[in-house]
Order: C-alpha cells, then structure tokens, then sequence
C-alpha cells in the first residue's frame, strides 16, 4: 500500500512539474498561487515545488522580485513536457466547446478566440454506454437503426470493436451480422439498443481498419508561386508535398473533410489549393450506412 501511494505521489509530482513548465513556457511566469489554485496544494508544497524545481533546472527558472514570480530562463527546456501547439489549440477549443471550464485548462491567459461551431450530435449517453459495453465484453449488439438506404429503422445485430470520429461525426466500426461486412455505424442514428448476443467475427479481420493508407498532397499545381508556398506552410510541406496517414475504414472521410472528393478541377486552384500526387493509389471507400 505504501509503494502504491509513493507511486502516485511521484506521478502527481511530475504533473505539478508539467505544470510549471506549460505555465512558463506559454506565460512566461509562473507563482505559487497558480499551482494552489489548479492543484489544490497548500501555500507550503507549492512554494517547495517551486525552489526544488528552480534548484534541479537553474537554467529554467528566474525569480523576478518585481512580479515575485518565476519568470522563464533564457535556456529554458522543458523536461516534462513538450510544447505543442496542437495541444495549446486543444484545450482552447475544449473551452470554446463547454467541455471543460477556464478554471479546468492549465491556460492562464486566455487570448481573445473563437472557433466555427460544430452541430450537436444526438448520440445518446444510453447509447454509447451500450456500445461500449459490447466493445469491452465483447459482444454482439442489438441495434434499431437507421440508415439512408431504408425509410424506416430497421433491426441489426453488430459486432462493434472500436469508436471512429470524422471530425464531425462519430461512428461505431462494427461487423454487421445482417449483411456479413465490418462497416460503420453512425451512434446518432441509433435508434434504440437493446440486448446482447455471441460474436461472430474476429475484430483482427477487419482489414480496412487495421491498414493504413498515406495521402500525398501537394499543392493545386496551378496556383501562383507565392499561393504555392503559402499552402506549403499551413501543411508543413516539404519540397512541395506532405503524406498524411489514415486508416483505409476512415479513407472517405479523411478525403472529404481534405476537399479531395471531388475533381480538383472543379474547384478553383485558390478554393482547391491542394491535390492527390497520386490519384491512382488511393483505393475508393464507401459512405456509412
């Protein structure tokens, strides 16, 4: 029991630390109050997280007496977490979304933001608590459900073994015992779920789920220069092109939500702005049901 308790003590520790780093590294500073304030310490652990910290890492921390707070070093390098963008713009759209609250984000400053709207899904907690429940047991599940190829729902038994999201939507890859292929199945078009059965099918022959296939973009050859290079940028392209991996069951979506769908020319090259560098590769996927 005590090791156990070591343990945790350690982790929460390195969370504190991980803290102290994203504050200082995005702020620029750092003080007691804010590791209390997040963390729930007293004054007395905050202020000795603080010196151990500035005492292991001198180059990472300065005392400013005039903001009595930690200010970041000129050498500054994190050493328990890595700065990423991705996962600054993460918690900020978490915020936007209502997910979690400014108090809950180790964001101090908020900038002015915001974020194009994304509509609610009518995925049930219901729902999704019996779906995972199937992925976990694992199980076959009793669905009505409603498809576009059908007017009315209708009832299936599917085999679900992982969630996907679309960027919009989220869907259950399931093997469906009806029509005898692993497919997705939208959770918002789950009408009802109701009891559960043997499975049939092994997950691992899932094919399209466990291959993966690299898009190559580049940019809309006929942009300017100047266009070129700015698409460039916001893909991080190198030499003209970058591979983006995706598992071939998420393919569809993956081209649709990229804009690469359709014909690039039937687009404007500056509403395009990027194509496939080679179209023939990409195997074609379906819709969901």
């Amino acid at each position: 029991m005590a090791g156990k308790k070591a343990k945790q003590l350690n982790w929460s520790a390195e969370q504190r630390n991980a803290f102290i780093e994203f504050r200082v590294f995005w702020h620029g500073r750092i003080n007691r109050a804010d590791l209390m304030d997040t963390f729930g310490i007293s004054l007395q652990q905050a202020s000795l997280d603080l010196t151990r910290y500035s005492e292991r890492w001198k180059r990472n921390l300065a005392y400013d007496k005039r903001q009595r707070a930690y200010v970041r070093g000129k050498a500054f390098k994190p050493r328990f977490m890595t700065p990423s963008a991705e996962e600054y713009f993460a918690q900020l759209r978490a915020v936007d979304q209502g997910l979690v609250s400014r108090d809950q984000s180790w964001i101090s400053v908020f900038p002015t933001f915001a974020a194009t709207p994304i509509p609610a899904r009518g995925v049930t907690p219901e729902t999704l608590r019996d779906v995972l429940a199937a992925i976990h047991a694992p199980a076959a599940l009793e669905i009505t459900y409603q498809s576009m190829s059908r007017p009315e729902p209708s009832l299936r038994w599917i085999e679900p073994h992982a969630l996907a999201f679309d960027g919009f939507r989220w869907h259950a890859r399931a093997f469906c015992q009806n029509d005898q292929v692993f497919k997705d199945f939208l959770l918002s078009r789950i009408v009802e779920a109701g009891t559960q059965g043997p499975v049939t099918a092994d997950p691992q022959a899932d094919a399209d789920w466990h291959s993966e296939v690299v898009l190559e973009i580049g940019p809309h050859p006929d942009l300017s220069p100047t266009q070129r290079r700015a698409i460039e940028m916001d893909y991080g392209m190198e030499e003209g092109r970058a591979q983006i991996r995706v598992r071939q069951a998420l393919l569809f979506y993956a081209l649709k939500r990229l804009g690469l769908d359709t014909d690039p020319a039937a687009r404007r090259p500056q509403d395009q702005q990027i194509v496939l560098l080679a179209q023939s590769e990409v195997p074609s996927m379906r819709p969901p049901d």
